[in-house]
């Protein structure tokens, strides 16, 4: 089952099933232009995770790290599928990056890479939307990488048993493929990263881990439509503007 938390007409938050052009809750279905649709979890935190795909890290002329590079939005930079996301004014590169997000789904603090499946809720779509203008300036990346809206995440959430270990992560600018690569070409897996964060970081019902992004991230302009699709989850769409 695909999960999907919405607003409904009345304005009320619920969870539900995702049907694909339609969400239903306690037996009403609405069509998606009656909705809102909202991020798949409510985070206290989105970790992220930068250059864990070696063909990523050369494009960028960056070294394969050899322990996990660890950085955070805050929830100022949730958006949701279809939202449009503003391109901050004044910059000349503001980048996509397709990833695949972990949710967890139970306050957990020191978990072992055999256990950490356990404390994954589900899977979804994300995409960290990048300013390399001041990513390239600074260290901690809150103006490249923090910014408003800088984090659209969803549509749904999957099981874990709905995305297959090798699921692709596929990310697609006005219809034209842009990044197609695989979980399989993580340089850490999941367990791994969860082993690495909660070393550091009590994690939360909901919070998100974004994994990484492939090679193959670029620029968006104004009246752009970036799509984010991962396999078994399905594919988050949202257009992005001048701000």
């Amino acid at each position: 089952m695909h999960r999907v938390r919405f607003r409904d007409p009345a304005g009320s938050v619920r969870t539900g099933e995702w049907h694909g052009d339609e969400v239903s809750f306690a037996g009403r279905t609405y069509d998606l232009e009656e909705v809102d649709v909202l991020p798949p979890s409510d985070p206290t935190k989105i970790l992220c995770i930068g250059l864990n795909y070696a063909a990523h890290a050369e494009e960028s002329g960056s070294e394969i790290p050899d322990r996990p590079l660890i950085f955070m939005k805050g929830l100022n930079a949730l958006a949701g599928h279809g939202d449009t996301v503003p391109l901050l004014s004044g910059k000349e590169r503001i980048d996509y990056e397709a990833e695949l997000g972990v949710v967890i789904g139970e306050q957990c603090r020191h978990v072992s890479q055999d256990d950490a499946m356990d404390v994954v809720e589900g899977f979804t779509c994300f995409n960290d939307v990048s300013n390399r203008d001041d990513q390239r300036q600074e260290q901690n990346w809150i103006r490249g990488k923090a910014f408003d809206n800088s984090a659209p995440v969803g549509p749904v959430l999957a099981t874990p048993d709905e995305v297959p270990d090798d699921a692709y992560v596929r990310s697609r600018v006005n219809g034209e493929l842009r990044q197609d690569s695989s979980r399989d070409d993580f340089i850490f897996t999941i367990p791994e990263l969860i082993e690495e964060i909660t070393t550091y970081v009590t994690l939360e019902p909901g919070d998100i881990i974004a994994t990484g992004t492939p090679e193959g991230v670029g620029p968006l302009s104004d009246g752009d439509t970036v799509e984010v699709e991962v396999e078994g989850v399905g594919t988050l769409v949202n257009d992005v503007a001048d701000e």
